[in-house]
């Protein structure tokens, strides 16, 4: 109950602040792919936070099972998670590219 309870306040909250009328200046500017922009960034580092959870978690599993092979088994999990993080790297470049 205590977790509904402090989900309901939040969720007031935040309501409230996004539901005043916008300034002036806001009104007038129009939508030029900026907001597109972020929700691409953060839909991309959820994935890429997703993936390198799961990553991460295999490569723990995989070691447990046979130690001996951690030294490849970390080797191949450190080169993929650079690569997952290079593509929120990318998105972070396009989201600049966009503004």
């Amino acid at each position: 109950m205590k977790k509904f309870l402090k989900s309901a306040a939040l969720f007031t909250v935040c309501a409230a602040a996004f539901a005043q009328e916008p300034t002036a200046a806001a009104a007038v500017k129009s939508f030029d792919g900026h907001y597109l922009a972020h929700v691409a960034l953060g839909l991309a580092a959820l994935g890429g936070g997703i993936g390198m959870g799961t990553a991460i978690g295999s490569a723990c599993e995989g070691i447990a099972r046979n130690p001996q092979a951690a030294g490849t088994i970390r080797t191949n999990m450190i080169l993929g998670l650079a690569l997952i993080e290079s593509l929120v790297i990318y998105v972070f470049a396009l989201a600049f590219a966009i503004k």
